[in-house]
């Protein structure tokens, strides 16, 4: 079990995602601590994958290479808690329900397990987990290549094996999303799942929190105009809300309270 970020590192990581640049000596003076120990707590947070070092600061991660599974898990917790609340809120009993690989479906994951005669399909072997917990609940994994570092399955089996269904919801995540409305991945092979995830889902529901607005990807899953509801925590850029209501895309906003 890693060790939870620091209070202070938080606050970091929250100016971080803000202005993706950080500097050494702008955050001393905020946190009234000496340049040395900023340094510390910046090596802690690039160790541990969730920035990049540059002269005389920080940066978020760049835009090729995603953070490490176990360092998204730390991100933005809170968040992610709200979002999956708020997105199995959405998914009725009895249903069916596919659902892919990310910190984010996770957390939906975990909020639907008091839901009842709910069959899932996933190629997230944390979310079968997860759901196999409840036995109202019944479960059915894809076949490919399992990811030793998320445990994602991957590859064009996996794709094939989703295709043979039609299901009522589907639930996805990303890891970036541009402001012409892009939905944007790391891995061809996690994007062709996810593809083949909203081809054979009858509403889609999107979860990403606010940080997925700051962040940037290679690889295109779609577009959000595919979508049918998304749930983040704060309101969407204006670009990507007009974007939304003209397509009609329901976004839902997740209570912090």
């Amino acid at each position: 079990m890693r060790e939870p970020l620091a209070p202070r590192q938080s606050d970091i990581m929250d100016m971080a995602r803000k202005s993706r640049r950080i500097l050494v000596d702008t955050l001393a003076e905020r946190f009234d601590v000496t340049p040395q120990t900023i340094r510390k707590d910046l090596n802690d947070l690039c160790d541990r994958g969730f920035l990049q070092r540059v002269h005389g600061g920080a940066v978020l991660s760049s835009g090729v290479a995603n953070f490490g599974y176990e360092a998204r898990r730390e991100l933005a917790v809170e968040e992610k808690h709200r979002i999956g609340v708020k997105a199995a809120s959405l998914v009725p009993d009895n249903c069916s329900l596919l659902i892919n690989i990310g910190t984010t479906t996770e957390q939906v994951a975990m909020a639907l397990q008091g839901k009842h005669g709910i069959l899932a399909i996933t190629n997230n072997i944390n979310v079968v987990n997860i759901l196999s917990r409840n036995p109202e609940i019944d479960v059915i994994v894809a076949g490919g290549i399992v990811r030793r570092a998320d445990g994602g399955v991957v590859g064009e089996a996996a794709v094939d094996f989703i295709r043979q269904f039609k299901v009522d919801f589907a639930v996805i995540g990303t890891s970036a999303i541009d402001e012409d409305g892009s939905l944007l991945d790391y891995d061809y092979r996690e994007v062709k799942v996810a593809q083949a995830i909203i081809e054979n889902s009858r509403h889609t529901i999107l979860v990403a929190d606010g940080m997925k607005y700051e962040r940037t990807a290679p690889v295109r899953i779609g577009h959000i105009s595919q979508m049918e509801s998304f749930v983040t925590d704060s309101q969407p850029p204006e670009e990507l809300a007009r974007i939304c209501r003209e397509n009609d895309v329901q976004i839902e906003i997740a209570d912090p309270h």
